[in-house]
């Protein structure tokens, strides 16, 4: 094993334990450093403490033109200073290379939503089908409490208060926090219990499970959700996270209120939170484009170009906010 390898599963042993990382982020972590150990190798560079800020700006610089976006470049970059933390903290490094190397910035379009007829459009299905009142439950309480994915399926049957209208998510960083349930999605979830109570799987905890009684998987609610809006007759390209960022862009557009679509959301940084303040002027920007008087010809050019000022989010608040 090469000592870049041995750094490397000795980190990840770390997060692991110390730090409860989950195995998805410690699998792209370990691919990552893996292809930061492999363009060192090939400048013939032994061991990590061999590295200089000027080699990994040469290898940023090498992926960027192989077309490696900005935001994958500044994941792969937190994973490196990681790594050398790590290896500062336990004396096995003197100091840290990465530590002032920054990801070049991508211009990122803002994120999609559906609109509030759309919404209505895509759940309004009500029949007696236990496989589709399941899904229509799982994406009425995805809008209702705007849900990652990843915490819709981890909900258990006991997270979740039917009679007061909450729900106990847990989100990034194991952060737990409680969400109010709307009248809608609190009946859409009483008409599924009322199936899920007929089929197998009984011993189940999970909310939501497959027809066999297993929990849910992502994939299966990623196709179902895909299946239900061609159904409905939507011409978008639905996936979960979209029912997350029209949940966040409705709230602030009626409310106005920054802080508590922060809190709502389990947002750590406000700035991520912000990208909504944008598609809230995307949307009053496209409103004067149709409505004002003075909007068309000249005044129509500045207020597509300021829509289009709006949509350049910065690749940190994106990469903060991440499906």
């Amino acid at each position: 094993m090469s000592a870049f390898e041995t750094a490397i599963n000795d980190y990840l042993q770390d997060l692991r334990v110390a730090r409860r990382y989950s195995p998805h982020t410690l699998s792209n972590y370990q691919r990552d450093l893996k292809g930061f150990a492999a363009a060192a190798a090939k400048r013939s560079l032994e061991e990590w403490q061999a590295i200089t800020s000027t080699d990994i700006r040469g290898m940023v610089a090498e992926l960027h033109i192989d077309g490696v976006s900005g935001r994958s470049l500044a994941r792969k970059l937190s994973a490196l200073r990681g790594l050398y933390n790590f290896l500062v903290k336990h004396q096995r490094a003197e100091s840290n290379p990465a530590a002032d190397v920054m990801a070049p910035k991508d211009k990122k379009a803002l994120p999609s939503t559906l609109d509030p007829e759309e919404v209505s459009r895509l759940l309004a299905e009500n029949l007696n089908d236990p496989m589709l009142s399941r899904d229509l439950a799982m994406f009425e309480l995805m809008y209702s409490s705007g849900l990652r994915l990843s915490e819709l399926v981890s909900v258990n049957l006991a997270d979740i208060d039917a009679h007061v209208g909450e729900i106990r998510v847990t989100g990034k960083g194991g952060k737990t926090r409680v969400l109010p349930v709307g009248s809608h999605a609190i009946a859409a979830v009483n008409k599924w219990l009322a199936f899920r109570r007929t089929l197998p799987g009984a011993g189940e905890k999970a909310l939501f499970v497959s027809s066999r009684g297993k929990r849910i998987a992502p994939r299966t609610v990623q196709m179902r959700l895909k299946k239900l809006a061609e159904s409905q007759g939507l011409s978008r390209d639905c996936y979960p996270h979209m029912l997350r960022h029209s949940f966040a862009s409705h709230l602030l557009e009626s409310s106005g209120d920054l802080r508590a679509v922060q809190e709502l959301l389990g947002h750590a940084d406000i700035g991520t939170t912000q990208i909504y303040t944008h598609l809230d002027f995307q949307h009053l920007a496209q409103v004067y484009d149709r409505a004002h008087p003075r909007a068309r010809a000249a005044g129509h050019a500045g207020a597509v170009n300021s829509t289009k000022a709006a949509g350049a989010v910065s690749d940190d608040a994106m990469l903060k906010e991440n499906q």
